[in-house]
């Protein structure tokens, strides 16, 4: 799975180093198999985020993205459109992604992250819980509100990353859980593109059946 990620993220044309960060002997050993430039980091990082800053300070590059390990099916196209989105707004520290939702049980479960975002397309919040709430859902101009899911996949400016490790956690960070509310609730913006694409992540066994089916499907 591991190697899947690492491919396609290679394939994106604004990447020009994809890098493997693990606190983990036995990733850095397979990583290496497939000739995989590998950073070994410390095991205490709260979050991916954190884990991406150590690896980062021994880089130079201006723009670093964080893409998850467990997404075999990464678009390359989309880790192209969030990097556009931050290299098209030179104040912009962070950028990410979101999708519109069509299934109503995906606004419902909080294993989903909702986002809404203002008319810049800056982010006004994440949340496990369904943003915006819709108060009369019969009501015209409520049927027009859509619901986003926020990809998990970011974007740093590295200087605004290398501090990212520094800022105060939040209580919105602690009750929802998610990194990313560190940089609002410390107030940097969080640049927000729409695509087409929608993350697909292993977390179980099941979820690896359904990935290998689908590669099944696309090499046929």
């Amino acid at each position: 799975m591991l190697q899947h990620v690492w491919e396609r993220a290679s394939q994106a044309r604004y990447l020009s180093s994809v890098v493997i960060a693990t606190d983990d002997e036995r990733i850095r050993e397979t990583a290496e198999k497939f000739s995989a430039k590998v950073v070994i980091t410390r095991a205490d990082h709260p979050s991916g985020t954190d884990r991406v800053a150590e690896a980062a300070s021994a880089s130079q590059a201006r723009i670093v993205v964080n893409i998850q390990g467990d997404e075999p099916m990464i678009d390359p196209a989309a880790i192209d459109v969030a990097v556009l989105g931050i290299l098209d707004d030179g104040d912009t520290p962070m950028g990410t992604l979101k999708t519109r939702i069509y299934r109503e049980g995906d606004v419902k479960d909080p294993n989903v992250v909702k986002v809404v975002t203002d008319a810049s397309g800056n982010a006004l919040y994440f949340s496990r819980s369904p943003i915006p709430f819709v108060r009369e859902p019969d009501d015209p101009e409520s049927r027009q509100i859509a619901h986003f899911k926020h990809i998990g996949l970011y974007v740093y400016r590295r200087e605004f990353l290398l501090q990212y490790p520094g800022l105060p956690v939040g209580p919105l960070e602690r009750a929802e859980r998610l990194e990313q509310l560190r940089a609002l609730e410390n107030g940097f913006k969080i640049r927000v593109v729409e695509t087409d694409y929608d993350s697909v992540g292993v977390d179980t066994p099941e979820d690896w059946e359904r990935i290998s089916e689908l590669f099944d499907k696309t090499t046929v």
